[in-house]
């Protein structure tokens, strides 16, 4: 059992408050390169990962994702290559490019954890405008930006479950 990998799966934390620090390139690029090590469906690569830190983007950007609550000094927009997934034979609706957000969000999220950054993801913002702003090829769709920087020493309190669902009320067993 590795309880560094346990330990820092249990301690990631979503984090809403960051400082106005800048992020130090080499903390960022160590986070953008975690995404290669996550699992990726067929190893296709089907994704691409835009990295921002000029303030004037980061703010045109919050100014068009209302889930961005962060006021990040940097941020990893994760995209899917959609003429690479219809190029492989994916139908338009296959989730395997979805799933692959996903594990290299998780697996980023957890990096920046590593060298001490804090980071939130976010899927509330206009797809069409960031695309704008980033310059992104048609086919090239951002999913999910990474907002990354250095925790604030005050956080907001964690947000509730709204139905009071306990863990282990989400998990069911066979019946073997």
């Amino acid at each position: 059992m590795n309880d560094a990998v346990l330990q820092a799966i249990r301690t990631r934390r979503v984090v809403r408050a960051l400082t106005p620090d800048p992020v130090a390139r080499e903390d960022l690029v160590t986070v953008l390169d975690s995404a290669r090590h996550a699992p990726h469906a067929g190893n296709r690569r089907l994704h691409r990962y835009v990295a921002v830190t000029r303030p004037a983007l980061l703010r045109a950007l919050r100014m068009v994702s209302p889930g961005m609550l962060q006021r990040p000094t940097a941020a990893i927009v994760v995209c899917v290559d959609w003429a690479r997934v219809s190029g492989y034979g994916f139908a338009a609706t296959s989730p395997g490019p979805h799933v692959d957000v996903g594990t290299a969000t998780a697996t980023m999220l957890l990096a920046a954890h590593a060298v001490g950054l804090g980071a939130g993801p976010v899927t509330s913002f206009s797809r069409a405008a960031v695309g704008t702003l980033l310059n992104l090829p048609e086919q090239v769709r951002p999913e999910l930006i990474i907002c990354l920087g250095h925790p604030a020493a005050e956080q907001p309190p964690p947000m509730r479950r709204r139905d009071g669902t306990a863990w282990a009320d989400v998990i069911q067993w066979d019946r073997g």
